[in-house]
């Protein structure tokens, strides 16, 4: 199979009629063998009962629902194990994304063999209140993440090889962040595509202002699971020896001056008088406390069943 069109959807009951016609149309005119992979993510509208009405008449739908909603990120995860095809496509069921796009991501990932390939929605048709935080996340995000080549992280239009959705675990409000990682998971060809935006025709945005916080918190996640998910005591020893060593050099510093004066004979103040004495111990009681915590990650991460699960690209 050429590609899966994976499609999560909360409340799209108006426009998944449209969206699967149009995909329909695009895929019959470039002789792709596909397959939809719709996700309902726990819809209060009946977009389940327009599905089923549309799987009677297409063959090619596969469909899921959940029971209740758990966010674009489960249901993009559950999405790519049910994908079959060659390339994977996801956009969203807003028709803001254009299936028109399609036969270009799939070029960009089949003839020019880049392994992801982000849209970029150049000409956005959103307010202000959702342009504006988008584009500081994604300043965040290419600075954290060292992929200087994406403007539009969170652009639901993107091209996949199998590979990499198979690679993948997707959760929380990581799916702003897939093509990070895919990076972490060793897949470093990704690329960017200019792709048309549409304003939103039918219902109503999904987004709010809170899921800019949980989105950042995930970056975090992701930066350090990728980074040190194998060997956390690399973070935590590192920070907890340098506070040990601080707070050890200072109280050092304060003994031998004290020590210093009295073989003089000179004036001095008792080391606990002195403010940098508590910075010392602070210092030495953070460093103790990290390097624990390293240790203790340590025999976690050594002892998790994932603990030699790796990427394999080839075997020969």
């Amino acid at each position: 199979m050429d590609i899966s069109v994976v499609v999560p959807l909360y409340n799209e009951a108006e426009s998944l009629t449209e969206l699967t016609a149009w995909i329909k149309r695009v895929m019959e005119a470039h002789h792709f063998s596909y397959e939809i992979v719709m996700v309902d993510d726990g819809s209060t509208d009946g977009s389940w009962r327009v599905i089923e009405e549309l799987k009677r008449g297409n063959p090619y739908i596969t469909a899921i629902k959940f029971r209740r909603n758990y966010g674009k990120s489960a249901a993009l995860n559950v999405g790519f194990a049910a994908a079959q095809g060659n390339v994977v496509i996801t956009m969203d069921a807003d028709l803001q994304d254009s299936p028109d796009e399609i036969p270009g991501l799939y070029s960009k990932i089949v003839d020019e063999g880049f392994d992801l390939v982000s849209g970029w929605k150049k000409l956005r048709h959103d307010p202000p209140s959702k342009t504006i935080p988008t584009k500081l996340f994604n300043s965040v995000t290419r600075g954290m993440s060292g992929i200087h080549n994406l403007h539009d992280f969170n652009c639901g239009l993107k091209a996949y090889k199998k590979e990499v959705v198979k690679s993948i675990e997707v959760y929380g409000e990581m799916h702003r962040y897939i093509p990070v990682i895919a990076k972490w998971a060793g897949f470093k060809r990704i690329g960017e595509q200019v792709v048309q935006h549409y304003p939103r025709k039918y219902g109503k945005t999904k987004f709010g202002p809170g899921r800019f916080v949980k989105g950042f918190l995930d970056l975090l996640s992701i930066f350090f699971v990728g980074k040190f998910g194998k060997r956390p005591m690399h973070f935590f020893g590192t920070m907890g020896v340098t506070s040990f060593l601080a707070g050890f050099i200072i109280a050092v510093w304060l003994i031998v001056e004290k020590l210093t004066s009295i073989a003089h004979g000179t004036p001095y103040r008792n080391i606990t008088e002195q403010p940098l004495f508590f910075f010392a111990l602070i210092a030495i009681v953070i460093g103790t406390q990290l390097f624990l915590t390293g240790f203790v990650a340590e025999l976690v991460s050594r002892n998790s069943t994932e603990r030699n699960d790796y990427q394999i690209e080839r075997v020969i």
